[in-house]
């Protein structure tokens, strides 16, 4: 199975937990923040969704600048907005891996700031990295905001406390 295949059967069936969470996200409690070091429930609610429109950059671009452009953080401001954004962004996920040369995963990807590199990795390594572990570690974080706000839990890999049978 190629590498695009089976990151889009990932990407498809880690979607649905996605989804099910970022419903459940209380726009009500949008500035909400367990530590004052964490990102508000809002931006990381945001974030989560975001993370499904970084195909283009890790696996057709070959460089993140990050020196170059003007990347503002989105912020959704309500269930509708944050759920329309995460769609957008997974279908064009979807239609990108669909579409993409298997020789591009070996291809090397840079993240940098003007002169200095961050890293450079082959590309599989990087979506892997960023495009999907990267979405679990935040939509795990997400999850425990919704806990900590006593918001029921979906199940994601099996029941959840709230959704035992």
């Amino acid at each position: 199975m190629k590498h695009s295949e089976r990151l889009l059967a990932e990407l498809r069936q880690e979607a649905i937990a996605t989804r099910k969470i970022l419903e459940r996200v209380p726009f009500d409690q949008f500035d909400y923040k367990p530590h004052e070091k964490s990102m508000s429930l809002g931006r990381l609610a945001t974030h989560v969704a975001e993370i499904y429109g970084w195909w283009k950059e890790c696996l057709v671009n070959d460089v993140l600048d990050f020196a170059v452009g003007d990347f503002t953080p989105r912020i959704c401001q309500s269930s509708e907005e944050l759920l329309g954004l995460f769609e957008d962004l997974l279908q064009k996920g979807e239609v990108i891996l669909t579409e993409v040369d298997e020789n591009e995963f070996e291809k090397m990807w840079t993240m940098r700031q003007g002169d200095i590199v961050f890293f450079t990795l082959p590309k599989h390594e990087v979506v892997r990295t960023w495009c999907m572990n990267h979405l679990y570690h935040h939509r795990a974080q997400l999850g425990v905001y919704l806990r900590l706000l006593d918001v029921a839990l979906p199940s994601v890999y099996g029941p959840s406390a709230d959704e035992q049978g």
